[in-house]
């Protein structure tokens, strides 16, 4: 192999794997037996559009990897300053390039059939993931982009999957997230 071929394997090898998020946690509250958590990407008004991974909860506990592969076309938007409804964004909204983006929440629901995928009869429980009072929150985008607004907010996206830990009060604190951090969900009780 020459030194060409050699470093074009290794960048498409290192491409294909940028952007993959593990998010470990506890579940606090009832938990049923067959209880999952989900990530799963939303529009910019909420609704549901492709669950991407889900992890049963055992004994408490869960760890969600988040797939390194982009979310389907149908699960990105163009970011705009118009479809940031993001918590702690407050106008004026600047977006430092075009990007296409996909939001990520998550759910909590019961596989009733136990066949490790959600089906539509389950229905979905949109949860928080927090630490010590700050929400986390997960976005993909296309390429590198920074999305500032008022109160202090500013997130420098990365290609990939990205998550932050934000705390909103009279300023918004923006925190990185690290893959060693717990987070907390709590369920209904």
């Amino acid at each position: 192999m020459n030194l060409r071929a050699f470093l074009l394997t290794a960048f498409l090898l290192s491409a294909g794997q940028a952007g993959a998020l593990t998010v470990a946690g506890s579940v606090e509250g009832s938990v049923p037996p067959d209880l999952r958590v989900a990530g799963v990407v939303v529009s910019p008004f909420g609704q549901v559009i492709q669950e991407v991974a889900s992890v049963p909860v055992t004994q408490g506990r869960f760890t969600l990897e988040l797939p390194s592969a982009a979310p389907s076309a149908r699960a990105q938007a163009v970011l705009t300053p118009q479809n940031v409804t993001w918590p702690g964004v407050i106008d004026p909204v600047q977006v430092s390039a075009q990007a296409q983006v996909a939001e990520l929440k998550f759910f909590t629901y019961r596989d009733v059939n136990n066949n490790g995928r959600r089906d539509e009869n389950e229905a979905l429980r949109e949860v928080t993931a927090q630490v010590r009072g700050a929400s986390l929150f997960v976005v993909w985008v296309n390429t590198d982009v920074t999305v500032t607004a008022s109160k202090g907010f500013q997130a420098p996206l990365r290609r990939g999957w990205n998550a932050f830990l934000l705390d909103v009060g009279r300023v918004v604190k923006v925190q990185p997230f690290a893959d060693s951090t717990v987070v907390t969900v709590r369920v209904g009780r």
